[in-house]
Parts: structure tokens; C-alpha cells; sequence
């Protein structure tokens, strides 16, 4: 027999005597009108795009989720460089199904097919406000699939979740957290059909697609639901057998549907096994004032949880303890669970549990929309048992006012918040207690003027806080303008240039996000990802590239060797975005420079010897194959003409604070480079010799945060001595051997070698997972692809058999043995086939259930028939 859910107490619909509720669709459609409408009109208040001039890229979202949705619009319209295995546009090619399983798995990711290319910001925020929307209705169908009870009241508390502080303040720009929004109510109704024994495929293929969309969130929102099926379990009136057999087949459920998700989620998990360590801070919990001032509305913190879910949320669910018309296991049950699940993100342990056991890089409380969560669902259980009696009424309103004088002594509290707070509780205050009225008020039914009272109250205080949430992020966090004339500019140059794959084409040292080349072509070592990896993260970084976020946002390099090593025959030149002000304008406009470099493979006389060092030159002469540069003896002086002090920390090198000089002497007429990881500001080589160069770096005070880059700054001038004046914006410090003149002589020689003993042809195939290489006959050594030697890649020379690719000094390489004239790469995502294997052997479980399934069935119809 089926587990069934014991009948449910007489609501108030019936009591009164009034018609059943509509149902589910009514209250999807109120929750996502009262999304989409607080959404936008919060967006127009706070001048926000698309209804005013603010960008709303901050953060990842302009660096990050913006650039990959313009790259998955590439891919579906035929454009993009590489495919689904490989993403050759960034970080000199990098694995792409861990990106596509981070970032773009969602369904509604695939809208963006459907705008035009140059709205692509609009076609994020679309996605963004429907996935919030969706979010509403899901919740809003849970609500009264769990209870019977109002509409209007299941559609108010469903917009109450999905306007909750965490979508708000921190899930609104990063937009693939929210699929975990919509999971978290729909995996809670996969284990309501699993306790009535209903739709077990349909549940199987629910927890799926919660898993592929984003398996991050959807691990927490598993969690969640696992909890609220526990205490469902708990509450009803079942056999211990029934018990048994509901949590073993809700087991059974979770764990298939996660084994078919399989494929996708071993390659993102291996995708960051591999990737660089990045940054990531020590948890530590806020203190009682500040976890209950989340609660408030228009409150605003990046490292507190966003517990705000409306006071026509808070206060039912405070009145729940007291509301003495709901079973007192009711009352016991769900209280504990929203205070069990609160504390747990307050506790070491638990929190790591809660993030899947890895200590999240930035905000600490990503789990925070499992409470909001329960606190709505709380509600709901209050104002479905029928109205609330005074005693239930003062309870409640006596717990908010101890929240908000316990909140007031938080800095979080300011003082704008107040007004919006008290005008809250009094309208929801008023609100609850209409619901308990059975005369006439004002001729009108008092559910009626009820709903419009607390409508009205819920929508005003999340547009509040949704507006001041959007107003304090560009306060607290970089931002980048959306799609306009500077990225259509690097477009259409790039478009101009490009001639992959025999050469790549750098969208430029000046870039406008983290991820140029996915927003505007090309095919350069900049890269940002939650997967960029480590070894290519490392060896960019000794050949004196620079980074922000601990090493995952890696930036251009422009430097004529590293150009010949990673075949980039053609660059971008842009002026420093005038968005940012970083750096004073130029003047200048988009221009483009080519070179003659090697093929994207080439052969080297032997295998990798030696390894890096500290000099980004030296690490470039190796890599090369040939000394090309100069490093002098430097000389550095303080704006009072003395040489400048020590630095005393790790940073090796000559502290920075004020005017300086750099003094050398190199060969006339050769490239001067500095490199100065640890210095803030510009530099800039004295004399004409310097063509207009400006050197920008963009150091960080904090070790191990941001890097800056290695600059060309202008050639050597006729007498040989060099001087480079810099202008430090914050205290930094120069390395000792900061500047390397190349000989420019010696690199022309190196390329016609490389070009005259490497690939003919080269063809990177539809996928990017293969690259192909015709050499000249009789090629010895070593043959070295111009791509990082990632995790993934098996190589073959000739029609030898695959094997994992060699390592050039962080480069794919293939040994050469004479006999073979090609070479063939292909990159196979580690996880891939272990995931395969995963979901075929849960594909083949679920075909065995459902056969065994309908074998059953017709022999139940068979003895029905003999019957």
C-alpha cells in the first residue's frame, strides 16, 4: 500500500463557511506579478539598468556571468571560438563543460538566443527577474500543496520567499545561485508526492534538473528539503513501516536523480579540484545584533546573512508557537527547524556542511535562502490554521519589537530604515487582525480588505529594500558599464584581425571586464573563473602576468615574448576604460598591432629542462629557448632624489610611497619592460623614446589579492640610460630586477626558426576538443602545443596511441621521435566518462523500476480482470 498523509484539520475556508480556494494557479500568478512589479519599480527608484543610467554589472556579474551568457549566445548562433569541450577565447584555451555546468546550465540561460547580440545586459536581467518570478510561483504552489488555504495568502508569502533579503542583497547578480531558489520548493514537492506515493519518475527527473541547472545551490537546497521531509515524515500519523518505506524510497528518489545529473556534476567537481586556490576567507559568525538586523527592512551587509522576509512573513511566523488553533507537534516542529537551521549556519561545522565542506571564496552565508525559506513555509502554517487570536497576535508583535531593539544597536540599522520598518508592522499588524474579523468593515469583507493591506505592505518594503540594496552595492563593490560603444569598437576590431587558429588575436591589455575575450572575441590569456586553473593560473603568473581574486582572474599580458610563445599574431590596443577612472584618459582609440609570430604548434630541439625562477624574464628565455634579454642593474630614488628604503615584508624589493625614479642602462634601442607585481600607479619612460607608453599597474595593498602585470613602457634611447618615473598611488614596492630590455634582434631570429621547423597547418576542430598539426618530415625533440597543459588533454604522434600529454614547462607537449609528420591533441574533461558511467548505470535503474513498474501494473489489471 501507498503511505498516505493523514487528513489535515478543518481550515479556516471551511469554518467560515466560504467556497474553496482556486488553487495553485491563482496564487503562482499573484506571486509572480508581485515579483516582477517590486523587481522593476525597485530597479526604476534606484535608477538602475535597464530604468535608469546605473549599470548593474557589479561584482561577478559584469566580470563573470555576463561575459559567459555572451559566449553561450556565440556558441548557439555558430560564432564562438571552440565549443562545448574546449573554450579557446580564454586562457589560451581552457576546459568549458566545468564553466557550462557553473554558470549556464540553467534552462532559462538559453533565452538569451533570442535577444540581439549588443543587449545582451538585457538579456540577463530578463532571465534574472523570470528565475525570481519562478522562484515565487514555486513556492506559492508548495505552500498549498503542503496546507489548504488562502490564495491570495500562498501567492503573498510565495513573492515573500522569492523577494527575500539573500535574492535581494546577494543572489540578484549572481544570477545561476537563484536556480537554487526555484529547487529549494521544488525538491520540498518531490518529497510531498514521495510521502502520498505519487509521480516517482516525475520526481526523479525534478531533482535532475534541479542538480544540472546548478548543482552548488541545488546541493543546499537538497539539504533543505531532506530536513523539511524528515519532519513531514515525523508529523504524520504513519507506521513505523510506512516511515521506513517513504524514507527509503525518498533515498532511492534523490539519489537517482542526482546519479542521471552525474555527467555534468564530476566534470564541474573536477573542474575545481584543478582550478587555482584563489582567496577565501576565514569563516567567522556576526554577532545576535547583526543576524537579527538582516531580518529588518532595507537593511545592507556583503558578510551577514540576508534573512529579511518581509514583516507579513515575520510576524506569522513568530505567532506560530502561540497559535494555539495548529497541533502543538505542528507548533514544535516547524519552530525548532527554522531555529535549528539558523544556529547551524552560526556553528564551524555546520556552516562547512552547508557548503558542501568547502569554505566559499567571498560571502560566508550563501545558504541564508533555506531559512527565508522556512520562515515563509512557518507562516504559511499559521495563517492556514485560521486566524490568529490576540494572545498569538501580541506574542508575535511582542517578539518583532525585541528583534528590532536587540537590531538597533547594529550598524547595519540606519536610520532610513526605521520609517520603512514601522510602517510595516503596522500595516501587517492590521492586516492579521482584519483576517480575524467576521463583521463587515468599511462594507467590504475583512479577507478583502486584509489581502490589500498586506499586499500592500509586502510590496512596498521589498521595493525598499530592494533599492537600497541595488544603491549600496555601488558602494561596496567594482561595477563595469553594460554592452555599448567601447566593446562594439573591440569587436569589430578584433573581427578585423582575427586568423584563428593560425594565430590569436589579444583583445587587449586595456580591458573592460574580467572576461573580454567571451564579451568581445578574440582569443587571449585573460580568464576569470571559479575554474581557471591552477597550472596555467602559475605559469602565466612566473612569466610576470598579473592577477586579481587570488590568482582566478588572470589579465592580459603584453609582451612581444610571450606573443611569439602563444602564437598571438594581432592585439587590440584600447584607452583605459573611462567607466572605471582608474587611470587618466589618453585620447587615444582603438587600434590594432600584428605581428609575425610561430604557429600554434611548434617543435622544440629536447624535453623541459630546469624550471621557473623568480625573474619573469629568465621564465620567458626558457620557455623561448634562447636568451633575449638584458636585466641592469637598477637604481631607485625617492622624490628627494635618495635612494629609497627596503621593504621589510616578503615582498622582496624598494618601497614605493611617493615620486620615484628608476635608473639603468641598457643597449640602445631595445624594448624596456618593467615588471613590478607589487606596485600601485603608472611609470613612465622619460624621453620620446617612450612613443606615448604608459605603464598601468594595479597592485593591491593586501598580499595575495591583485597583482599587477609586466608593462612595456618604450625602447632605449641613443645614450643608453634610461630613466622611469613613477607615480605610485598607494604605498608598493619594486623588485630588484623590474627592468628587462629585449632585444627585439634576437626574438626576430627565434621566430623564423620556430616558424621554419613548426606546423605547416594547423586545425582545431568544430568542438575545440581536437587540435591537429602537420610538421616537416623527420622532426625531433619535442612538439609543444601553445595551449596550458590542463588536466584533460591525451596526445598521439603519428598514428601512435593516445597518452596523456607531456608537460613543456606548463604547455601541452608531445614527444617527437623523427618518424612522425602529425600530431593530434585531443582533451577529453577529467570526470566526464566517471559521470557518464554514474548516470548510465542510474539511467538503467530507473528503466529497471519502471519496467518492473508496469509489469506490476498489468498483473494487477490482469487479476482485476479475473476478478
Amino acid at each position: 500500500m501507498r503511505p498516505t498523509v493523514p487528513p489535515e484539520p478543518k481550515t479556516a475556508n471551511d469554518l467560515m463557511g466560504e467556497r474553496p480556494p482556486p488553487g495553485p494557479g491563482q496564487a503562482a500568478l499573484l506571486a509572480v506579478a508581485i515579483t516582477v512589479v517590486v523587481l522593476c519599480a525597485a530597479d526604476a527608484v534606484a535608477r538602475s539598468y535597464p530604468f535608469g543610467p546605473r549599470t548593474r554589472n557589479v561584482n561577478d556579474l559584469g566580470n563573470q556571468y555576463v561575459p559567459f551568457h555572451a559566449h553561450l549566445w556565440d556558441l548557439l548562433h555558430g560564432r564562438g571560438t571552440g565549443g562545448l569541450l574546449v573554450n579557446w577565447q580564454s586562457g589560451f584555451g581552457t576546459s568549458f563543460l566545468p564553466d557550462l555546468g557553473t554558470y549556464l546550465t540553467s534552462p532559462f540561460a538559453l533565452l538569451v538566443a533570442v535577444f540581439p547580440r549588443d543587449e545582451i545586459d538585457l538579456a540577463v536581467y530578463v532571465i534574472t527577474v523570470l528565475k525570481i518570478a519562478c522562484a515565487g510561483a514555486a513556492m506559492a504552489w508548495l505552500l498549498l500543496g503542503l496546507r489548504p488555504g488562502r490564495w491570495w495568502a500562498a501567492g503573498l508569502l510565495g513573492a515573500s520567499y522569492a523577494l527575500c533579503g539573500w535574492t535581494l542583497a546577494a543572489a540578484s547578480y549572481n544570477l545561476m545561485w537563484l536556480d537554487g531558489l526555484i529547487a529549494l520548493p521544488l525538491l520540498c514537492r518531490v518529497g510531498e508526492w514521495i510521502l502520498s506515493g505519487r509521480r516517482p519518475l516525475l520526481g526523479v527527473l525534478v531533482v535532475t534538473a534541479a542538480w544540472i541547472a546548478n548543482f552548488y545551490t541545488a546541493y543546499m537546497a537538497t539539504l533543505a528539503a531532506a530536513l523539511v521531509f524528515l519532519l513531514r515524515l515525523w508529523l504524520a500519523d504513519l507506521p513505523r513501516r510506512r516511515r521506513l518505506t517513504a524514507a527509503g524510497r525518498a533515498a532511492v528518489t534523490f539519489a537517482l536523480g542526482m546519479g542521471l545529473a552525474a555527467p555534468l556534476v564530476t566534470v564541474v567537481y573536477f573542474g575545481s579540484a584543478h582550478a587555482s586556490e584563489g582567496r577565501f576567507t576565514r569563516f567567522a559568525p556576526v554577532g545576535a545584533q547583526d543576524l537579527l538586523a538582516r531580518l529588518l527592512p532595507t537593511t545592507y551587509s556583503f558578510g551577514s546573512p540576508a534573512l529579511f522576509v518581509g514583516t507579513t512573513a515575520l510576524l506569522p511566523a513568530l505567532a506560530l508557537p502561540f497559535h494555539r488553533a495548529a497541533p502543538r507537534r505542528v507548533r514544535a516542529g516547524w519552530t525548532l527547524l527554522v531555529l535549528g537551521v539558523t544556529l547551524s549556519m552560526q556553528w564551524g561545522p555546520t556552516h562547512l556542511l552547508w557548503h558542501a565542506f568547502a569554505e566559499p571564496q567571498g560571502s560566508s552565508y550563501r545558504q541564508t535562502f533555506v531559512v527565508c525559506a522556512l520562515l515563509v513555509i512557518a507562516a504559511w502554517h499559521t495563517l492556514s490554521y485560521g486566524p490568529l487570536d490576540r494572545r498569538a497576535l501580541a506574542a508575535a508583535a511582542g517578539l518583532l519589537a525585541l528583534i528590532a531593539v536587540v537590531a538597533s544597536g547594529s550598524h547595519l540599522v540606519r536610520s532610513f530604515a526605521w520609517p520603512v520598518f514601522l510602517t510595516a508592522a503596522v500595516g501587517a499588524l492590521l492586516g492579521l487582525v482584519l483576517l480575524g474579523r467576521e463583521r463587515p468593515v468599511l462594507r467590504r469583507a475583512p479577507a478583502a480588505l486584509a489581502a490589500v493591506l498586506l499586499l500592500g505592505t509586502q510590496v512596498g518594503e521589498a521595493t525598499a529594500t530592494s533599492a537600497v540594496a541595488t544603491r549600496m552595492r555601488f558602494g561596496h563593490m567594482d561595477d563595469y558599464a553594460p554592452w555599448g560603444d567601447r566593446q562594439q569598437d573591440q569587436a569589430d576590431a578584433i573581427a578585423q584581425a582575427d586568423g584563428w587558429p593560425r594565430y590569436r588575436t589579444d583583445p587587449g591589455r586595456e580591458h573592460t571586464v574580467g572576461n573580454d575575450p567571451l564579451e568581445v572575441g578574440g582569443q587571449g590569456a585573460q580568464y576569470y573563473s571559479s575554474h581557471t586553473s591552477a597550472v596555467f593560473s602559475s605559469t602565466l603568473t612566473a612569466l610576470g602576468g598579473g592577477w586579481t581574486s587570488g590568482g582566478r582572474s588572470l589579465q592580459s599580458l603584453d609582451n612581444a615574448v610571450t606573443d611569439v610563445i602563444f602564437s598571438v599574431g594581432a592585439r587590440v590596443h584600447s584607452p583605459p576604460d573611462p567607466h572605471q577612472n582608474w587611470f587618466p584618459q589618453d585620447g587615444t582609440g582603438e587600434s590594432v598591432t600584428r605581428e609575425d609570430v610561430p604557429p600554434l604548434v611548434t617543435v622544440r630541439p629536447s624535453a623541459a629542462t630546469g624550471a621557473f625562477g623568480p625573474s619573469p624574464y629568465r621564465n620567458q628565455e626558457l620557455l623561448l629557448g634562447t636568451r633575449v634579454y638584458t636585466l641592469p642593474r637598477i637604481t631607485v630614488l625617492n622624490g628627494a632624489g635618495k635612494p629609497a628604503d627596503r621593504s621589510t615584508d616578503r615582498r622582496q624589493g624598494v618601497r614605493t610611497g611617493g615620486k620615484a625614479t628608476i635608473t639603468a642602462r641598457c643597449r640602445a634601442g631595445s624594448e624596456v619592460y618593467l615588471w613590478a607585481p607589487h606596485f600601485a600607479g603608472t611609470a613612465r619612460l622619460d624621453g620620446p623614446s617612450a612613443h606615448g607608453l604608459t605603464g598601468r599597474f594595479r597592485a593591491d595593498w593586501r598580499p595575495l589579492t591583485k597583482i599587477a602585470a609586466m608593462e612595456r613602457l618604450g625602447t632605449v634611447p641613443d645614450s643608453g640610460r634610461l630613466t622611469i618615473e613613477l607615480s605610485p598611488s598607494r604605498m608598493g614596492v619594486v623588485p630588484d630586477q623590474a627592468v628587462g630590455c629585449l632585444d627585439t634582434g634576437r626574438l626576430h631570429a627565434v621566430v623564423r626558426r620556430l616558424k621554419a621547423s613548426g606546423a605547416s597547418e594547423v586545425t582545431v576542430s568544430g568542438s575545440g576538443g581536437t587540435v591537429r598539426a602537420e610538421l616537416p618530415a623527420g622532426s625531433r625533440g619535442v612538439a609543444v602545443v601553445a595551449a596550458p597543459r590542463i588536466a584533460g588533454w591525451r596526445c598521439a604522434a603519428g598514428d601512435a596511441a593516445s597518452a596523456p600529454a607531456k608537460e613543456y614547462h606548463g604547455l601541452v607537449a608531445v614527444p617527437l621521435d623523427g618518424t612522425a609528420t602529425r600530431v593530434t591533441c585531443a582533451f577529453h574533461p577529467p570526470g566526464l566518462r566517471l559521470g557518464t558511467a554514474v548516470g548510465g548505470g542510474a539511467l538503467a535503474v530507473l528503466a529497471g523500476f519502471g519496467v518492473l513498474g508496469a509489469v506490476r501494473r498489468r498483473r494487477d489489471r490482469g487479476r482485476r480482470t479475473v476478478t
